[in-house]
């Protein structure tokens, strides 16, 4: 029997929302000196406050390897720290942008020699042990940043990979090794995890790709699994100056920035501003970047006067950065023994989700629950059009009346049960939340459409 279609229009707010893989960030740096001091534990209470309270998710976890740079095997111990940092990350219900160096600058400026990073063969022989450790916990990696090379694992102040008494030369045996640094970082991930290189003009180079719109990945190539499709950029001097101290190389800049505008379509874009460049960095100016950048994070806490002179604007910054989906209509209809589900929503953001999400269709009633697994991939819901999802699946199989939910998860956490120590269930953590009112299920991560459908 038939079901009339029924029709539900959708209000937004401005709440800001603790989604995943997005918004403001808290950076969490730690040592391991060579008397095996100067590791800081993440704190299980500290990241769950973040979330909770400051509804930041996400923590760049900068692990400095400064013992290991002068031996080839890291310490047994020093696995295991890194493990309890993943597990309180789990507990927290938060994910980790990772990323590893070696060395901090000295005294003075410039740095002096030698910086304190290590040559490649060791660089690549770590990599291979931390592989397990990095698959273990794919769950909790929202991205890894490249690190490894120079001073804060930026890649420029490096003993090893460019010549150390004037970094802007860089030889083509350097450059391989920088490649073979990269691509050992893609090998120890899962292919669904990407990578972070500073610069535009790293994956440009390393990748025999041009600078410009073309030279971005296209619809076609993003996700496909290579190395360009997996690659984006951390930009750690954000709105300091023209070039961003030489983040932006091409002539004129315009191009790398078209070809980071492009790109990031398809790769995460974030990082931290790095010092007042007014009236660049104020927030009409880096407002129109970030979204034409499609900026999915950045440091909460640096520069300080950068994001002081926003004032207010931080609000939306906190809404803006990365993905906000909202839904704005749907109509659902039954016929014979098939339920019709039409979804249209929009992303005011300033990116699309880069990490995989399974789309599901709920039915729920006070004794039942039917998921059924529905194609779509919110990594392609970008912001600027409206977005249409059609979707035919079998009616619950027992009679009554259920409402219609839709569920965003995070595919390695949904089926987890509860966050240790906690009430809350990892679906409703990780799962993605709407910008609606009066949709969200705060206890199952669902997102109810305010729909039902009635078998008999």
């Amino acid at each position: 029997m038939a079901q009339e279609a029924t029709t539900v229009t959708y209000t937004t707010n401005d709440e800001v929302i603790a989604n995943q893989e997005r918004g403001f960030y808290h950076h969490a740096e730690t040592h391991y000196y060579a008397d095996n001091s100067g590791y800081v534990p993440l704190d299980v209470t500290k990241l769950r406050t973040f979330r909770t309270q400051e509804h930041i998710t996400q923590v760049l976890r900068l692990f400095y390897l400064e013992k290991f740079a002068k031996q080839d095997v890291i310490d047994k111990h020093y696995l295991d720290l890194m493990q309890a940092d993943f597990n309180a990350a789990r507990a927290a219900g938060v994910k980790l942008i990772v990323r590893f160096a070696y060395a901090l600058p000295g005294a003075g400026w410039p740095p002096p020699t030698p910086y304190g990073d290590a040559p490649v063969a060791r660089v690549l022989k770590q990599i291979k042990q931390l592989t397990p450790i990095l698959r273990a916990n794919s769950d909790m990696i929202e991205v890894v940043q490249s690190g490894f090379v120079g001073l804060w694992g930026e890649g420029y102040y490096t003993d090893y990979f460019s010549n150390p008494a004037d970094p802007s030369q860089v030889s083509d045996q350097n450059w391989a090794d920088r490649k073979a640094v990269v691509d050992a970082l893609l090998q120890a991930l899962p292919k669904d995890r990407m990578v972070q290189v500073r610069t535009p003009y790293m994956k440009q180079r390393m990748y025999g790709v041009p600078t410009g719109t073309a030279g971005g990945l296209t619809a076609a190539q993003a996700y496909d699994g290579s190395a360009v499709a997996r690659i984006g950029q951390h930009n750690d001097c954000f709105l300091a100056s023209p070039d961003d101290y030489g983040t932006y190389l091409s002539d004129p800049i315009e191009l790398d920035k078209d070809f980071v505008a492009q790109d990031t379509n398809y790769v995460p874009e974030g990082g931290e501003t790095c010092g007042v460049d007014a009236p660049r960095s104020e927030w009409p100016s880096a407002a129109a970047e970030m979204a034409r950048l499609h900026f999915s994070f950045l440091n909460i806490e640096y520069h300080p006067d950068v994001l002081a002179s926003w004032g207010s604007n931080i609000e939306i910054a906190k809404q803006k950065l990365g993905y906000r989906f909202a839904l704005t209509q749907s109509t659902v209809s039954q016929s014979r023994g098939n339920v019709r589900v039409n979804v249209q929503l929009r992303n005011d953001g300033w990116a699309a989700p880069y990490n995989p999400r399974q789309v599901q269709l709920i039915f729920q009633n006070s004794k039942h629950t039917y998921k059924y697994n529905v194609p779509a991939d919110p990594r392609r819901w970008n912001p600027g059009a409206p977005i249409t999802l059609n979707w035919t699946v079998k009616a619950p199989p027992v009679p009554g009346t259920y409402k219609v939910l839709l569920n965003v998860a995070d595919p390695k956490l949904q089926g987890q049960g509860r966050l240790p120590g906690s009430s809350e269930t990892y679906n409703a953590v990780y799962a993605l939340r709407f910008a609606n009112n009066g949709t969200w299920q705060p206890a199952t991560g669902y997102n109810d459409l305010q729909q039902t459908v009635t078998i008999r």
